[in-house]
């Protein structure tokens, strides 16, 4: 009989970063990448085609000015495109073959955890955000602009655009901190381990708390990133958010302490259940060895260990 775990996970510690370890995590980011280009490609597709819908969707209506709020909102719906991105980047570091149908059947095992939840935060924030940029819009540059910035941008670099840019700017600046704050651990957390989404957003806050500096350039290089990146018709996303997604699933590494050994993904019968008793040897180069451990792992010969992730089809 498949063990089912339904208690809470024991969170991991927090650790300080600094700014080697982003770079170490952006190259991290880009192996992963280059090793499952078809996995980046495919997460990526969904926010590229949406992003043209809109384009299309908006010019023929003659109000392309409604793009800017959702471009400039983007990097708050980009975490969407993580729970994928970190699976494959876990599988990669466990060692473990990259299948279709098992990264897929983790992602859409997520729908009974506690990532639609997180998933309604962001998608709150993100509306909000979408309704306080055209009310600002609105009572800065007056309603006859919305018809003016359809033929010239040049609208908005005059009279009050200019202080208008510089207060939408500030408020989305919170926004997407805010939203940076919650989901930087806080997805792979709930990706990794058992735990409500309101623990794992207080267990992202404190992580951010404990890193700001390092962790707003890393989240500054997010959103320059997939703002260049959407710039050549979003196309630059193929690239930017497997590559920054990859990248975080290091980042989240870094910032936590623990034994890898929360939850193990059955994806015969879609449950989550305990670890098999064997260990991981980290070796160099993010390659792995594994070999049975006794109980007391007196036989790992003093190496860290961690607990692999091999997909189970359940035991008796």
């Amino acid at each position: 009989m498949t063990e089912v775990i339904k208690e809470a996970s024991t969170l991991p510690e927090l650790r300080e970063i600094d700014v080697r370890d982003l770079k170490t995590a952006l190259r991290a980011g880009w192996v992963d990448f280059t090793r499952a280009p078809a996995f980046g490609i495919a997460f990526s597709l969904v926010y590229v085609l949406g992003g043209l819908v809109l384009y299309q969707v908006f010019a023929a209506a003659g109000e392309e000015w409604w793009l800017l709020p959702f471009v400039l909102g983007f990097p708050l719906l980009a975490p969407f495109a993580a729970i994928g991105l970190y699976e494959v980047s876990r599988r990669i570091e466990a060692g473990q073959p990259l299948i279709w149908r098992e990264v897929l059947g983790v992602v859409f095992a997520q729908k009974d955890r506690q990532i639609p939840s997180m998933s309604m935060v962001i998608l709150l924030m993100f509306m909000f955000w979408v309704f306080v940029a055209h009310t600002t819009f609105a009572l800065f540059m007056g309603l006859s602009a919305l018809t003016n910035i359809t033929s010239s941008l040049d609208v908005i670099f005059q009279g009050n655009g200019p202080l208008m840019l510089l207060i939408g700017t500030v408020i989305g600046g919170g926004f997407a901190l805010a939203l940076f704050s919650f989901t930087v651990v806080g997805l792979p957390l709930l990706l990794e381990y058992e735990v409500d989404f309101i623990t794992a957003i207080i267990t992202s806050v404190a992580a951010v708390r404990l890193n700001f500096g390092v962790l707003m350039i890393w989240g500054a290089l997010i959103a320059v990133t997939l703002f260049v990146g959407m710039l050549p018709m979003f196309l630059g996303l193929f690239i930017a958010l497997p590559v920054l997604g990859h990248a975080s699933w290091h980042i989240y590494r870094k910032l936590t302490v623990a034994d890898r050994h929360p939850l193990i993904a059955d994806m015969t019968y879609g449950r989550w259940i305990s670890p098999p008793p064997v260990c991981l040897l980290r070796q160099e180069a993010a390659q792995a060895c594994l070999f049975p451990c006794a109980g007391d792992h007196s036989d790992c010969g003093g190496a860290s260990f961690f607990w692999p992730w091999p997909f189970a089809s359940g035991s008796s």
